[in-house]
């Protein structure tokens, strides 16, 4: 079947592309420390966006019960393979849902929530994602919200050292830059923290990606490979001090649910 979404052109390649670079491995094991100091064995999270299910068979395996959830076929598809080669299937389900219609997901209440590298980017109306995600959260719950940020010095350096200045400052374009069709946004700490303060309030943020390079610079980190792991100590030190989240490719907003 020909892809019908921009995700699933992406999805064979994806991990061999970010998941296991050494600074995607980086990246997500940032992410994968608060998981684990935020969820524990015998809850419920919901996944949105799971992409290729690295993150739902990570919370498999330490017993946590996983509704991993992506818009994407393909991507669902894969999610499927990993956790049945994982022995998972008990622990981790996967459905095929957008974020923009998460309000028609009937399922019990859950103990927390996670979107991962920039699902919610991919949403114009993220007001509407907080009402339904709120819904589905139990009092007090944490939502742990991965988003591209719109400032980000290691771009702008880079694609002007390599004269492409339109990528450089692509964050900032007003509206959103287009993307295989798609519009992606990105937004600020404080747009996201605004558009769900309706029903959660911020516990914490941290940078993922601020000393660390981008994914895109993994052929320069790989020549490099003290430097970026220093960097990585570094930034695991100062994650969550300002300015970092601020200026970096990724923050992880860590919301309670009220």
């Amino acid at each position: 079947m020909r892809p019908t979404d921009p995700f699933d052109a992406l999805a064979a390649s994806y991990d061999d592309h970010f998941s296991k670079g050494r600074i995607g491995r980086l990246m997500r094991s940032r992410v994968w420390r608060r998981l684990d100091s935020c969820f524990s064995s015998g809850q419920r999270v919901l996944d949105l966006g799971c992409g290729t299910g690295e993150d739902a068979v990570h919370l498999g395996r330490r017993g946590i019960e996983v509704l991993a959830t992506d818009r994407s076929v393909e991507m669902v598809a894969l999610t499927r393979e990993k956790v049945a080669r994982a022995g998972l299937e008990g622990h981790v389900r996967v459905e095929r849902l957008a974020l923009e219609s998460l309000h028609e997901l009937a399922a019990p209440m859950f103990d927390g929530a996670l979107s991962n590298f920039g699902g919610l980017n991919c949403v114009a109306d993220l007001p509407a994602v907080s009402e339904a995600l709120a819904a589905r959260l139990r009092p007090g719950a944490t939502a742990m919200l991965c988003l591209m940020g719109p400032v980000v010095p290691w771009e702008w350096v880079w694609f002007l050292a390599h004269g492409e200045p339109g990528k450089a400052f692509r964050r900032l374009k007003p509206g959103g830059a287009d993307w295989r069709g798609l519009k992606i946004h990105y937004p600020s700490v404080g747009a996201v923290c605004r558009d769900f303060s309706a029903y959660f309030e911020l516990s914490r943020v941290g940078a993922i990606g601020a000393l660390l390079p981008p994914p895109f610079t993994e052929p320069w980190s790989a020549r490099h490979p003290g430097l970026l792991q220093g960097l990585n100590r570094w930034e695991q030190r100062l994650e969550a001090c300002a300015p970092l989240p601020w200026l970096s490719d990724h923050y992880l907003l860590e919301l309670r649910r009220g």
